[in-house]
C-alpha cells in the first residue's frame, strides 16, 4: 500500500468529484464559525482541484508529500493579477506551509508536475457550506482570465 493510498483509508477520504479531489471534513464548529478538512491530491489516479471559487476565506495548509500549485484569479474589483503560490517545505525556494485563500478568489489546485501525493488541510472562518461554493465554468472564466486560459482549461 503506497502513503497515498494508506492516507485515504485511515481517514475515510471520499473522491469529491464536482471538485476533482480526495476529502474528508474533519471538523465542524456547532455554531458554524469553523469548518476543518484534510484533502489530498495523488498522481495516480489523477486528482485535482478544478477552478471554484468561495465567498469565505479558505486557509490552505500543505502537511506532506510533494508540493502543491494553487492558481489563483482574484475578483476584477481587485487590482491583484493572477498567480501562482506553492505550498510546500522548501520555504528557501518560495514555498510556504499556509496560504490564506480570500473569499471572491477563482482557484484551482494540483500536485507539481512529477509528484506523488500530497495531503493538504483547508479551514474555511466562516465555515464552509455547500451555499459558498461556486464551480467554475471554462469558457466564462477563460473570456475573464484570458492570461490564464491554459491552466483554466486544464483545471475545469
Amino acid at each position: 500500500m503506497t502513503r497515498a493510498e494508506y492516507l485515504i483509508n485511515h481517514y475515510g477520504m471520499e473522491m469529491l468529484t464536482d471538485e476533482g479531489t480526495w476529502i474528508r471534513q474533519i471538523y465542524r464548529a456547532p455554531d458554524m464559525g469553523v469548518t476543518a478538512t484534510f484533502g489530498i491530491y495523488t498522481a495516480d489516479p489523477p486528482s485535482l482541484s478544478r477552478f471554484h471559487c468561495l465567498s469565505v476565506n479558505e486557509l490552505w495548509s500543505w502537511y506532506e508529500g510533494d508540493p502543491i500549485e494553487l492558481f489563483l484569479l482574484p475578483p476584477l474589483s481587485d487590482s491583484s493579477a493572477a498567480h501562482r503560490i506553492v505550498l510546500g517545505p522548501d520555504t528557501s525556494s518560495g514555498e510556504t506551509y499556509q496560504f490564506i485563500v480570500p473569499a471572491g478568489t477563482w482557484m484551482g489546485s494540483r500536485l507539481v508536475s512529477g509528484g506523488s501525493y500530497a495531503l493538504y488541510g483547508c479551514t474555511c472562518v466562516p465555515g464552509f457550506t455547500d451555499d459558498c461554493y461556486t464551480h467554475g465554468d471554462r469558457d466564462t472564466l477563460t473570456a475573464t482570465y484570458p492570461e490564464m486560459a491554459d491552466i483554466i482549461n486544464q483545471l475545469t
